[in-house]
């Protein structure tokens, strides 16, 4: 089978993302997050406001959303591979689009193409929120941090969406994906930075955090902004070329 041209792949990452613009679940999934995530900033700023908010930096309260955040990006990752499983669609897709690796990756670029300014904008919201009422008690921050540090919250929240895409794929069902990474994130994550300590800098979401989040002083083993991204980067391209294959091998 020859290889689509680069029009036709314009047209198979334009049908792509018609179908997740068109997907009530992808909207309804971005308005819960932003909902949650101003909850959240609340929450937190409220904390550091009652604490000893002088030594506290805007960022740092501003962010710590993030951890919480990052669930319903993969929810919405999950949703935006599964959907198609669930009514048999995927069907339709594949004898519309033969060439089911360009497929695949199409899907994943119209993912980030919606994920990336609404990662943003929920990032910014958090900072804004804790901003505008702590700026007066609170530690502020340079200009040029608060850009890095939102295009690292942006990048990570993107790359676990593609992620969790990939892991969709793989698992072509929504709940056994969900608990399958739900569970990585918030449970076996956590134990196992504390079991094996040597290698925690190297699991995806540990590594994602020193994208946006400047490591203290006292942590030992620090990553940099750059190899935070990397090791993401890395472990999200292994999935989606997992997910890859599988797709190009196995019955729809």
């Amino acid at each position: 089978m020859s290889f689509p041209s680069s029009r036709k792949r314009i047209q198979i990452l334009r049908a792509e993302l018609d179908k997740l613009v068109a997907l009530p679940l992808t909207w309804l999934t971005i308005m819960g997050t932003f909902i949650l995530n101003l909850l959240l900033a609340a929450a937190f700023t409220s904390v550091g406001l009652q604490g000893a908010a002088g030594t506290q930096s805007i960022l740092n309260i501003g962010l710590a959303t993030m951890g919480y955040l990052q669930a319903g990006f993969i929810i919405l990752g999950i949703k935006a591979t599964c959907s198609e499983y669930t009514g048999g669609q995927i069907r339709t897709t594949l004898a519309t689009i033969p060439w089911r690796g360009v497929q695949l990756s199409m899907k994943h670029l119209a993912l980030a193409i919606i994920t990336i300014p609404a990662a943003f904008m929920m990032a910014a919201s958090g900072v804004l929120y804790t901003f505008m009422m702590m700026r007066d008690t609170a530690v502020g921050f340079e200009i040029d941090a608060m850009i890095v540090a939102l295009a690292g919250a942006t990048g990570y929240l993107t790359l676990t969406t593609l992620l969790s895409a990939a892991m969709g794929a793989l698992l072509r069902r929504t709940t056994p994906a969900l608990v399958v990474l739900l569970g990585y994130y918030f449970v076996v994550s956590p134990l196992m930075r504390d079991f094996l300590p040597g290698f925690k800098n190297y699991f995806p979401d540990t590594a994602g955090s020193y994208m946006y989040m400047p490591p203290s002083p006292d942590e030992l083993n620090a990553l940099t902004p750059i190899q935070g991204t990397g090791i993401s980067m890395l472990w999200t391209l292994i999935f989606i070329s997992v997910a890859i294959v599988f797709y190009r091998k196995r019955d729809a």
